[in-house]
């Protein structure tokens, strides 16, 4: 009966055993974690022949447990319980693998896991093994499942086909591996996978090269870009090569100064920890003018992607102020007699100005603005006169050089009076029209000192 188990399991794959590995190490680390209770992992394997209760379960060749129990599932697969008892290997993770592997050419295994794949520091795990619940096979075990297993075929299930002859060992081979293949070549695909570690890799290799193939063809075209450059210069990358190996031969030769430089390391960097310390903090100040320098780089690149063009144009501008710089620089250096005599003046000048500055000053401090307006207004108002006949000058300035001098009687010839008018009052038609023919017939100076009797007269202000 476990013969045939073992034959059977073994021809659909190793997964099984790997489970039982993998179950083996989980309750390693889980002891290692503390815990009273037996950290149990139950892996699924495809086969587990030659796998008995008490072999070791080993994680990178250090033994954390032992195989407590070996049994088959509905699914014709082998269930290998194992108890991890190293402390710190109890801790199995959804992506643990085991393995079943031959101890010694007398057939005997053990089981070797992996409680969870490499990573880099400080990069999280993957969510810890399922716990399988309460009513189901193996309650409270952690389940490896067979995807996470492999169990190579042993060399003594190869090796017993040579009891038989040739022929029977061939037709045995051809029939067996046709009834095998019927209606399996897909679960004969995992098996194969899972049976050799090797081939599981390489198809992870390949899912990943498959997912990157964009991003290697990008390479691809990227590499050849860049070697373009260096394949036209590779005289200078030879020269480069060559150089450098003398650097490194003459660096060779200072062996003791570069070891007192790696001692002299040490406390340089005790040293720049303050300085890093400042450096950092000045980083962490500068992020505002980092970030308004983002916003303004589209004006900034707009900026200078304008110079050129503003250089070019720059350029007529330039050769014309050099040729206005030749045709003026005489009339320049002749002006500086010119200019020292304008110096001088404003030198002469700086009291008027000073003083002037103080009376404007006082001038606007004591509302002069205001009374120079009011005086320009009451001037107007005195001066100017408003009847039924309308607007009047009351003040006649005399411009004639006969008569000079404003006098109430005449002199010389000068009168400011008008002829004498009949009436008292004020003047009538006829009185304008008498007035108009004695204008009309006198003399220009005559006329003009009548004309001004005659509006007094008629503003009442003469009788």
């Amino acid at each position: 009966m476990n013969k045939r188990f073992g034959v059977k399991l073994g021809r659909h794959g190793v997964a099984v055993s790997a489970v039982a590995a993998a179950v083996g190490l989980g309750l390693g680390l889980s002891f290692g974690l503390g815990s009273s209770d037996p950290y149990l992992v139950r892996a699924i394997f495809d086969d587990a022949s030659n796998l008995v209760v008490g072999e070791q379960v080993e994680v990178a060749g250090v033994p954390v447990g032992s195989v407590q129990a070996v049994e088959p599932t509905p699914e014709a697969k082998a269930a290998v319980v194992l108890n991890i008892t190293k402390p710190g290997f109890q801790d199995f993770r959804t992506d643990a693998h085991c393995t079943i592997r031959p101890e010694s050419l007398l057939g005997e295994n053990y089981v070797d896991c992996e409680p969870t794949e490499p990573r880099p520091a400080g990069a999280p795990l993957p969510p810890p093994l399922p716990v399988i619940p309460a009513g189901h096979e193996g309650a409270g075990q952690h389940l490896l499942p067979v995807q996470n297993t492999s169990s190579p075929v042993g060399q003594d299930l190869i090796n017993d086909i040579n009891h038989l002859p040739e022929r029977e060992r061939l037709r045995i081979i051809i029939n067996e591996l046709g009834a095998g293949l019927e209606g399996n070549g897909a679960a004969l695909h995992e098996v194969i996978e899972r049976a050799d570690p090797a081939l599981r890799e390489t198809n992870r290799v390949l899912h990943i090269l498959a997912e990157e193939n964009r991003v290697l063809s990008k390479l691809a075209v990227d590499s050849d870009r860049a070697l373009k450059p260096l394949a036209e210069v590779r005289a200078k990358v030879a020269d480069y090569l060559v150089r450098s190996n003398e650097v490194a031969e003459a660096s060779a030769r200072h062996a003791s100064e570069l070891a007192a430089n790696f001692r002299d390391f040490p406390p340089f960097l005790e040293e720049l920890g303050p300085a890093s310390e400042r450096l950092a903090h000045f980083g962490e100040e500068t992020i505002p003018v980092m970030q308004d320098l983002s916003r303004a780089a589209p004006g900034l690149n707009k900026l200078f992607a304008l110079i050129p063009e503003f250089s070019e144009q720059g350029t007529s501008y330039f050769t014309s102020l050099g040729n206005f710089a030749k045709t003026a620089g005489p009339d320049f250096v002749a002006s500086e007699r010119l200019l020292n005599q304008l110096l001088a003046l404003g030198a002469q000048a700086k009291p008027l100005a000073e003083n002037l500055s103080g009376l404007l000053s006082s001038f606007r401090e004591t509302g002069g603005i205001e009374r120079l307006m009011d005086f320009i207004y009451r001037t107007a108002e005195a001066t100017n006169g408003y009847n039924a006949l309308g607007h009047f000058l009351r003040v006649d300035f005399l411009s004639s050089a006969e008569c000079p001098i404003y006098t109430a009687r005449p002199e010389g010839g000068c009168s400011a009076r008008f002829p004498e008018l009949e009436g008292s009052e004020g003047a009538t038609t006829s009185q304008l029209k008498s007035t108009r023919s004695l204008l009309e017939g006198a003399q220009p100076h005559a006329v003009a000192t009548s004309s001004r009797r005659a509006l007094r007269y008629l503003m009442g202000e003469e009788g």
